[in-house]
């Protein structure tokens, strides 16, 4: 399993429990359009993504990842 694959798997555990409408998940998958997300829940996530991989995730980046793909990027490049 390549270390991308790997973020996507763990960034999807951590959608699960956000994911009320039970969307499918792929790398184009977006949080405010597909999940329907507000800005509390995207706030609970994040603060969940930067717990699981020990990172911060600043409000510029947060406003320029849209897709779970863009955050699977972002993880990477935070934790290289």
């Amino acid at each position: 399993m390549t270390d991308r694959q790997h973020i996507f798997d763990t960034v999807a555990r951590q959608i699960e429990p956000f994911n009320k409408k039970g969307v499918a998940l792929s790398e184009a998958t977006t949080f405010q359009g597909d999940l329907e997300w507000d800005s509390l829940t995207v706030l609970d996530f994040v603060a969940a993504v930067e717990d699981e991989f020990d990172i911060v995730i600043t409000m510029n980046m947060q406003a320029e990842i849209e897709t779970v793909g863009q955050l699977v990027d972002a993880v990477g490049k935070l934790t290289a």
